[in-house]
């Protein structure tokens, strides 16, 4: 008794604590908000490289901004309720995991990352008066450590293998140095800039060959199927960005302050990120995992059709202007119609070449069994041989499903009694008949035991009784 009564009060407490620092995240964030929105209306006079580094516009940003119609006061705005959004984004998911799973460990621990974890991008915090400015870096450093956690022991809330408990004493140090000596003498990792990104990248790295590990050897189908989840926000979030990111790299000019660039790779980040929460809130509470295939079959589709079309647009606009602007003087005008058209004949049957590609290259085992039950309807409509039929029948259930066990009875023919009379109805008649057709039954074991039938003719929709037992019946097992 006294050891339920302290079990229960160790994990109130431990969800208050989680609470608190969901709570001080909050708090933080909206006392930071006032303070960036006045810190965005300073102008920086300095190098460009401060200047970003700050976090303030340039003269030059302001007049961009003018020439789009919009004043430093909308630009302000426009950057403080993205920033919202995406923090109110993970705010919610993580009082829902709260709500729902508080007494299961790993779900808290979810909670907690998705709580703190809009303090890591938080622009605002440089803003906050030096005590709170300290407590934001432990709440930033707290949530990425949790998450580094998280991702080393989901989905089954234990490490895997067990050595990974090691790497994450080195996470507790790295993130420990970051948020309590961040420019210490004694900090290994401020001293050497490589030490420092190598630590970075490797416990990054570990969630990876953790995840890939657990996916191929230990988890349970339900299990695989909430990493995936998993694995496709944040490539979808992290992969997002790296494009975005990549962008500005190549093309500067198009990204600079106050112009339409920045503004819509500004939202675009944010709404990136915020696929992360949502995907692990899905993982976790477990909604309509089966969808998780589907969508990334179809994420895989159209993402390749999307590139493809627009490197084709390109090329067909850039090479017929070269071509028409000795014919005609309005050649870029052509070359642009052309290529539309063009475009509009490729879409569809480009669609379905990529599916297929995909289909048969990541979806291999679903693409041969929907080409053998193709093949099988095809062989139903002409097949009349009995014997033969319940042949093809038995290939193909385990080509597709690969049971452990399959077993089909066939009933014969019950031979209706000859009736002398010739006033019976002919709906009773029809009815007689039908005792006449042979019935057969399906039955498929998978490697937990658990079985399911398939039945037709007149025993359709019954269960293998005393009536229809294998005694009485043709067994034919494979």
């Amino acid at each position: 008794m006294v050891n339920h009564k302290l079990l229960r009060l160790s994990a109130t407490l431990v969800r208050l604590v989680c609470l608190t620092l969901c709570v001080l995240s909050v708090g933080l964030f909206i006392t930071s908000i006032p303070l960036y929105f006045a810190h965005l209306h300073l102008l920086c006079t300095d190098t460009a490289a401060a200047c970003a580094t700050a976090g303030q516009p340039t003269p030059g940003d302001v007049r961009r901004l003018h020439e789009l119609g919009l004043s430093l006061d909308s630009y302000a705005t426009y950057i403080i309720v993205t920033m919202s959004i995406f923090a109110l984004g993970y705010w919610l998911v993580s009082a829902l995991l709260f709500w729902r799973k508080s007494h299961d460990r790993l779900a808290l621990l979810a909670a907690v990352s998705l709580g703190t974890f809009p303090m890591v991008f938080n622009p605002g915090s440089n803003t906050l008066p030096s005590p709170w400015l300290s407590l934001s870096l432990v709440l930033s450093a707290l949530s990425s450590l949790c998450f580094v956690l998280f991702g080393y022991v989901f989905p089954s809330g234990h490490f895997v293998p067990r050595w990974m408990r090691w790497v994450f004493v080195v996470a507790l140090l790295y993130w420990g140095f970051d948020a309590f000596f961040p420019v210490s003498s004694f900090n290994p990792f401020s001293r050497s800039q490589v030490l420092n990104a190598l630590t970075y990248l490797g416990l990054l790295g570990g969630i990876i060959v953790v995840q890939i590990y657990r996916y191929r050897r230990v988890s349970s189908p339900a299990q695989r199927q909430q990493i995936r989840w998993v694995v496709y926000g944040a490539s979808m979030g992290v992969g997002g960005y790296l494009v975005l990111f990549t962008l500005a790299l190549v093309f500067p000019s198009l990204f600079q302050i106050g112009s339409p660039g920045s503004l819509i790779q500004w939202a675009a980040a944010y709404g990136l990120g915020l696929l992360v929460p949502f995907s692990l809130g899905l993982a976790i509470l477990r909604s309509r995992l089966w969808d998780i295939d589907l969508l990334i079959n179809r994420t895989l589709v159209y993402g390749m059709l999307t590139v493809m079309l627009a490197l084709v647009y390109v090329g067909l606009v850039i090479g017929l202007q070269l071509l028409l602007s000795s014919i005609i003087s309005h050649g870029s005008g052509v070359a642009i119609v052309i290529s539309t058209l063009a475009i509009a004949a490729l879409c569809q049957p480009l669609r379905h070449r990529i599916r297929q590609i995909i289909d048969r290259r990541f979806y291999r085992r679903k693409y041969n069994a929907v080409q053998t039950l193709a093949a099988f309807s095809t062989t139903l409509r002409h097949e009349v041989d009995l014997d033969q039929l319940r042949e093809v029948l038995l290939a193909v259930v385990q080509e597709t499903m690969q049971p452990a066990h399959v077993s089909l009875w066939v009933r014969p023919p019950v031979l209706s009694r000859q009736r002398n009379t010739r006033l019976l109805p002919r709906i009773e008649e029809e009815e007689r008949k039908k005792t006449d057709e042979p019935c057969w039954l399906l039955r498929v074991d998978d490697l937990a035991g658990r079985h399911t039938g398939m039945d037709s003719g007149p025993m359709a929709g019954s269960t293998l009784d005393a009536e229809y037992s294998p005694q009485m019946v043709d067994p034919l097992s494979h």
